[in-house]
């Protein structure tokens, strides 16, 4: 398993259970989380949830207590399918091995959309991961800043800024569809959303795209104010800015060692989640199959990275089952 979030550990879980635990599985994780809600950071960032370890489904510890080799901070750098490796960068070590498989299933999840005006400091952060969450959470307790501005109105976007908002920051949401949330609702429903934020004290900016990014730094060269010029020339003032632009799916390793992509950016698995032989994917690396649009759709979102993750380890582990795509159905709240 490459990547042990959501759809990494479903597949693990599910393939060893299938097994009846007669299978060997490594879990490789760049990172130091393991199978974590992204979903409740806007909220953990608000302080509904006291704790970030709050946010997690499974701990390292509980999946290798199930049977799981885990791995954490081993980043696969190489895939190798003619061989059936991989090449494994250890952080811990600072080395770097191979690793043989029979079967190797990449969950490589998504990476946040950083523009280039995006790198400004360290008070200029997405919010994406457990360690945003816990940087976001620092960044409140001991700079207090009293404005900030979300770049982005889709889900993350509205969640942090009425997170916010109801901390009593003065906070400006810029989005450049016609309304927030607007990939995924009609103008009108996009309306009332606007309307809610708005309730809340959120100053929201519709179709306007930020362009730059001017920062100051204190004495310690630490990120203490920042500008954003947007389309039109108006500037915006702000103690911290999150971004919230969107992501795209992580596909690096698998297009390195040739493996194709979709007309959306992801990975198209078929409804076994099988890419080649001895190859298979799961999550947000992926496309799914949209059962309304009926047509592959770039939906990442955790509900489907479970499922398919699910479906990935039941064939994995000697069963049969198929994924039969998405509806879209998510949910969020202002």
């Amino acid at each position: 398993m490459v990547g042990a979030d959501a759809a990494g550990m479903s597949a693990a879980s599910q393939a060893l259970r299938v097994a009846g635990g007669n299978l060997e599985v490594v879990a490789l994780e760049s990172t130091t989380h393991t199978s974590y809600s992204a979903c409740g950071i806007p909220y953990w960032m608000a302080g509904d949830v006291p704790d970030g370890d709050e946010l997690v489904a499974r701990t390292a510890a509980g999946h290798r207590e199930n049977g799981i080799d885990l791995r954490l901070r081993q980043e696969v750098v190489a895939l190798d399918t003619a061989a059936g490796e991989v090449e494994v960068r250890d952080h811990e070590a600072g080395r770097t091995y191979r690793l043989g498989y029979d079967d190797v299933m990449l969950a490589t999840g998504a990476e946040p959309l950083l523009p280039d005006w995006a790198r400004g400091g360290d008070a200029v952060l997405p919010v994406k991961t457990l360690d945003d969450g816990a940087a976001w959470r620092r960044i409140v307790a001991e700079r207090r800043p009293t404005c900030a501005l979300v770049v982005g109105g889709g889900y993350i976007g509205v969640e942090v800024a009425e997170s916010f908002a109801r901390l009593g920051i003065t906070t400006t949401l810029v989005t450049r569809g016609p309304e927030p949330m607007s990939s995924s609702f009609e103008p009108a429903m996009g309306a009332l959303v606007r309307l809610a934020l708005e309730r809340m004290g959120v100053d929201v900016v519709t179709g306007t795209e930020v362009t730059a990014l001017e920062t100051s730094q204190g004495d310690d060269g630490t990120v203490v104010g920042a500008r954003a010029a947007c389309v039109g020339g108006v500037e915006y003032a702000a103690d911290v800015v999150a971004l919230g632009i969107g992501v795209r799916a992580r596909t690096a390793l698998a297009t390195d060692a040739g493996l194709g992509v979709g007309a959306h950016g992801g990975l198209g698995p078929d409804d076994h989640q099988r890419l080649t032989d001895g190859v298979w994917a799961a999550g947000d690396c992926c496309e799914v199959w949209d059962r309304i649009l009926a047509e592959h759709w770039f939906v990442p979102l955790g509900t489907h990275a479970n499922k398919a993750g699910r479906v990935a380890g039941t064939n994995l582990g000697g069963g049969d089952a198929r994924f039969p795509g998405t509806v879209g159905t998510a949910i969020s709240r202002a």
